[in-house]
């Protein structure tokens, strides 16, 4: 008896052992192998998705590494946890303005030259197939956000089935700064785009690792709102980019026509702007240069800056590209918000509006206020407000899907958001604003505290549905989903996206039909 307890004894120790040493590791978090080292993450509540946040795709851009292209990532020994956003690139503190409260916003803190970090997230449930990824590229103005901000949250999307991948790269003053000495030192004679080589550096990363996160590296969509949608248009022009990725969705930005964020400048004028900043900085050298504190250059240094035409990330302006074939040939879901205009020194008596229609348009004026009727104050208030949107966001996606729905190789999906997001006090006024559909998209409307109504999570069920089917398939469409057609302009059928989800006529063709060959004829 003695010798069977004892057996017995041993029995459940080992027993309990292997229960407990069970449960402990089903705790732990799974381990990943990068290219750089191993990694681990941290699972949602209900342990199906799971984060991998904070890893480094490239070296850090600072010292002697500020204004050059991104460097490998140093390998590391043991188990990186990556469990926490690192730091976001430098930008002026992110404080709430109009409409935009935190959960736009990158965090305040940390903000740091050493950026270039990435996340994702993916199940943790078995898949048979490897699943589509999506590549988030933030928006900000270039000199703003983060691949952190709540609403770009991967979980929902992962819960849908791809592995989704928020980025951050240089901003501002460290992401597009040219110089003539800069260009001189680089190995391909150019400067200034140093934001976008940081885009493509994670794209390269995400092709030599996803697959160990469960994701296809075959079915990449590169996706982006606002600024982050120009980086789309640039990054579907580059060469440098080719092959990185499958499919683009661009929301509310491009550069098709002169726009704000500078990408039809040249290198040279952008030589001649960095050679003024280090003026000002009294920088005499390329090493005094890099020796000013980020927070100096910072104050120093301000402005909206963006890409440029710098003859090797992009060879030719946005619209040259296109216009001879040479993008890259890739299926584009794109669109716009009805309310996103931003209108700069206020809105303008009725009176005052046509007489800048005058000085602008000269004999076509009455044209344009056919389009943007201003018989009374309230009416030219409004047709302001449209004018704003045409002029800032759509006319460059619905350029963009006019000149791509003409080629056989791709297809093109446009889409109209509508719905006013709901909204008390002061948000009311801001309707279907510019960046409002994120939410929607990456089905994140938690993040946001607003009066939400059934609806609203109806829509965000379907637009998640088809922006996950499209980053599968190259084709947003699927079972129980309102029939999305494909963009012709010979048909003018987009997705609306609203109340009542379904595709009709855009409804301002007419106008921005106007505006294009207005801003074509300059």
């Amino acid at each position: 008896m003695p010798m069977i307890f004892v057996l017995r004894s041993s029995y459940l120790l080992i027993f309990l052992f292997i229960f407990f040493s069970g449960s402990k590791s089903r705790k732990q978090n799974e381990v990943i192998k990068t290219d750089a080292g191993l990694i681990s993450g941290i699972k949602n509540e209900s342990r199906d998705v799971i984060a991998y946040k904070g890893i480094p795709y490239a070296a850090a851009p600072t010292g002697n590494l500020r204004w050059k292209a991104p460097q490998p990532a140093s390998k590391w020994d043991g188990i990186k946890q990556c469990t926490a956003f690192a730091a976001s690139a430098m930008q002026a503190k992110p404080v709430p303005f109009m409409v935009y409260t935190e959960e736009f916003l990158a965090p305040p803190e940390p903000l740091s030259e050493d950026c270039l970090y990435l996340n994702v997230w993916t199940g943790t449930k078995p898949s048979k197939e490897k699943r589509p990824v999506m590549v988030w590229i933030h928006g900000g103005a270039f000199t703003g956000g983060s691949g952190s901000v709540p609403i770009y949250d991967g979980e929902a999307m992962a819960r849908k089935g791809v592995v989704f991948v928020t980025i951050n790269y240089r901003l501002g003053i460290f992401g597009f700064f040219a110089h003539p000495e800069l260009t001189k030192e680089s190995g391909y004679n150019t400067s200034g785009n140093y934001g976008l080589l940081d885009q493509i550096a994670a794209l390269k990363w995400v092709q030599q690792n996803i697959s160990a996160f469960g994701g296809d590296p075959e079915r990449v969509t590169i996706a982006g709102q606002s600024a982050g949608s120009v980086s789309v248009n640039c990054l579907v022009a580059s060469p440098l980019a080719k092959g990185l990725f499958h499919r683009a969705i661009a929301e509310s930005g491009g550069s098709f026509v002169p726009g704000p964020l500078r990408s039809n400048t040249g290198l040279k004028q952008a030589e001649e702007e960095g050679l003024k900043i280090a003026q000002s900085l009294q920088a005499g050298s390329l090493a005094i240069l890099r020796s000013v504190s980020a927070a100096d250059m910072m104050q120093k240094a301000q402005g909206l800056r963006g890409p440029i035409i710098d003859g090797y990330i992009l060879p030719e302006s946005i619209s040259q590209v296109f216009d001879s074939g040479k993008q890259n040939q890739v299926n584009l879901l794109t669109g716009w918000n009805a309310d996103e205009g931003f209108i700069m020194g206020g809105i303008k008596k009725a009176d005052d509006f046509k007489k800048q229609a005058q000085q602008q348009y000269g004999p076509d004026a009455k044209t344009f206020l056919e389009f943007y009727p201003s018989s009374t104050d309230q009416e030219a208030a409004a047709s302001q407000q449209a004018f704003a949107t045409d002029m800032m966001f759509g006319i460059q996606n619905y350029t963009w899907a006019n000149v791509q729905s003409q080629s056989a190789k791709t297809k093109v999906y446009v889409y109209y958001f509508t719905r006013r997001l709901p909204a008390t006090g002061d948000f009311v006024k801001y309707g279907a604003f510019h960046t409002g559909e994120v939410a929607y998209a990456y089905n994140n409307l938690k993040f946001l505290h607003r009066p939400w109504e059934a609806v609203d999570h109806k829509l965000a069920g379907i637009m998640s549905s088809y922006w996950v089917n499209f980053a599968a398939t190259g084709n947003p469409n699927g079972k129980g989903l309102p029939v999305w057609p494909q963009y012709q302009s010979y048909t003018n059928e987009v997705m609306i996206l609203s109340e009542q989800p379904g595709a009709k006529k855009l409804p301002r063709k007419a106008a921005m039909d106007f505006l294009y060959e207005k801003l074509k004829a300059r």
